[in-house]
């Protein structure tokens, strides 16, 4: 997909450096509203998050951020303190209508209008989800459909959803094997230190992989019953490929610890063994130093130099 790094003009604080199709960005002559950034409820998580609405509202991008600490970028003549590389893609619409129609059926269980479902007081544009292409006539795949006086109503069907993420979880296992993309307890990494040679990845690993990555767009609950939908076993407590954890480096926030005692290589420690002379550390050895400074004296400090000579 063509993308190009775009940057807004204008004061530091309005400024971003991302990844986007420029489809996203083009903004059509009778327009009404350009690109625009908003927040929405995250549906895994509920809490808000950054998405991005083209022109129009047509179709929803999701907002990922690349982020390092101690990080700027030079725009022109000016330092852009915020450094993250924020990459905008493409996001299926129902993904985030989703949790607003399962927090309906919990709470009312009936057959209601969408625009009754898809309202949320602390993220009021939430609603410029429905403008999005095919986004009303996806809602199929995840509810049962009524029509009432020429007027639509809808429920949320789990069966249906969970078939539909089944389908989901097989186009991305289709695209994982069409890649280089490593899945499964065969992961090639330079973080683990393998004596065993690496098993072939089979379909349960890209399909785990795939319910993975589907996790991250459903509530925690949905996620759980998607695992026992797809007959996914569950996971194995052992450490991958079945290695000790002694074998293993650790990558985390905290210094590595080691397995060894490294104390013993110190030029400081005190039970060092004393080592055979060399050759030239004999012949060093005869030669009269008689008359000799010590090295160390040429870099004493200036003040002590005088306090002596005093």
């Amino acid at each position: 997909m063509p993308r190009k790094r775009n940057t807004k003009e204008g004061s530091h604080s309005d400024q971003w450096v991302m990844l986007v199709q420029e489809s996203a960005i083009d903004v059509p002559d009778k327009a009404d509203c350009g690109p625009v950034f908003t927040r929405l409820r995250n549906p895994k998580t509920g809490t808000a998050a950054l998405y991005f609405f083209n022109s129009g509202a047509s179709q929803v991008y999701e907002v990922k951020a690349f982020d390092e600490e101690y990080r700027s970028w030079f725009i022109g003549q000016s330092v852009q303190h915020d450094g993250r590389l924020l990459f905008v893609t493409p996001l299926d619409p129902l993904f985030l209508i989703l949790p607003y129609f399962i927090q309906a059926n919990e709470k009312q269980g009936k057959f209601q209008p969408v625009d009754q479902v898809i309202k949320d007081e602390d993220f009021p544009r939430c609603s410029s989800i429905l403008n999005c292409a095919k986004a009303l006539q996806s809602l199929h795949h995840i509810t049962d459909e009524k029509e009432i006086c020429n007027r639509k109503f809808y429920k949320y069907n789990q069966e249906k959803t969970l078939g539909w993420l089944r389908k989901k979880a097989e186009q991305t296992v289709k695209a994982l094997k069409n890649t280089s993309l490593s899945v499964g307890g065969g992961v090639q990494s330079s973080m683990l230190i393998r004596n065993k040679p690496v098993t072939e990845v089979t379909e349960e690993d890209y399909l785990r992989y795939a319910h993975g990555l589907l996790s991250d767009y459903i509530p925690a609950d949905l996620s759980v019953e998607l695992l026992k939908f797809l007959e996914l076993p569950a996971v194995s407590t052992k450490t991958a490929l079945g290695e000790p954890p002694s074998k293993k480096r650790k990558l985390s926030d905290k210094p590595v610890e080691a397995e060894e005692d490294y104390t013993k290589f110190n030029s400081d420690s005190k039970e060092k063994k004393p080592s055979k002379m060399t050759a030239a550390q004999k012949s060093l050895a005869k030669v009269d130093k008689s008359g000799m400074k010590n090295i160390s004296t040429f870099f004493a400090s200036r003040n002590k130099a005088t306090t002596k000579s005093t």
